[in-house]
């Protein structure tokens, strides 16, 4: 099945209790590719980068059969950049620059040979560039996952609201749908956003699991707990290219393979955040990551004699 993702293909730097990085390969666009990579074949990205991107790290793409095509390179210009210090509690973070570069006019181009998408992942940009993205789709896939974040809700909340009606799923954090709902129950939030147009909702709650709302039904999937977490960078990237790349391996979107994806997204997103950037999966086996699922599985199995 044909998965398009777009997103930010960028340079991070990035400041944990653990160490320090000087600039790396990020972007929602590199984690949520690389992790679908482990699931679905047919994996296209759309993005832009300067021409100050090295080609080794294009290459990456490549060595993970993720086509490369919908990747804009800029003659003359830089990649998005961000900075970041994260906290002890390594759930928040301050930003230290953001250097938007090629992407404050980024114009999603859809190559010919994507215009077979079945599955659709909108990483974290401006809603209009998501919608734009939706629009020059000649067929409407089968399924359209879309990824936002509370800026969006702060400065563009009318174009967010617009884009939101036209997808399936919508994927934020906790705080980020009590501010798009105003309730404070994640429960009345859930039916609230709902009624916004998605069918299903996922509310990430970061070290404490995640929710699935959905046909009139309700998931609580657990998180791991980790001895240590080297760099949260791209996890939520990161569970979102997991979760639609398993449903694109699948083939049939239902509430009960949507369970099972928020576990193997949550379980690809899980080894990220041992290392610092893509380092950890880039390089994953395919036994790490069912070792991962099974300690999922069991973590919240059990029988009520």
């Amino acid at each position: 099945m044909s998965l398009v993702i777009i997103g930010t293909v960028a340079f991070d730097a990035i400041e944990t209790p653990f160490g320090k990085t000087d600039k790396i390969v990020g972007g929602a666009a590199t984690y949520a590719s690389l992790a679908a990579s482990y699931f679905c074949e047919n994996v296209k990205i759309v993005a832009v980068v300067g021409d100050d991107f090295p080609e080794k790290d294009i290459e990456d793409f490549k060595n993970h059969h993720i086509d490369v095509e919908g990747l804009q390179i800029k003659k003359g210009e830089k990649s998005f950049f961000w900075s970041g210090k994260y906290h002890n509690d390594m759930n928040s973070r301050d930003t230290l620059v953001t250097e938007l570069n090629v992407l404050a006019d980024f114009d999603p181009i859809i190559p010919e040979s994507y215009q077979d998408c079945e599955y659709l992942l909108l990483g974290n940009l401006t809603p209009k560039v998501q919608e734009t993205t939706i629009k020059r789709l000649k067929n409407r896939p089968k399924l359209i996952v879309l990824d936002t974040m509370n800026f969006w809700m702060d400065v563009a909340l009318n174009d967010l609201l617009e884009t939101i009606k036209m997808v399936d799923v919508l994927t934020i954090n906790d705080a980020e749908a009590r501010q798009l709902s105003g309730e404070y129950s994640l429960v009345k939030a859930a039916e609230k956003i709902l009624q916004m147009g998605p069918k299903y909702l996922i509310i990430k709650k970061g070290e404490h699991g995640a929710l699935l709302f959905g046909e009139g039904k309700v998931f609580s999937a657990p998180a791991l707990p980790l001895a240590e977490v080297f760099d949260p960078t791209g996890a939520g990237d990161t569970f979102a290219g997991g979760f639609i790349g398993y449903l694109a391996r699948v083939g049939t979107v239902n509430f009960n393979n949507m369970k099972n994806a928020i576990i193997f997204g949550s379980a690809v997103a899980s080894l990220c955040v041992e290392k610092f950037g893509t380092e950890k999966i880039k390089n994953l086996k395919e036994s790490e990551i069912s070792e991962r699922i099974q300690q999922f599985v069991q973590l919240s199995s059990f029988v009520i004699d």
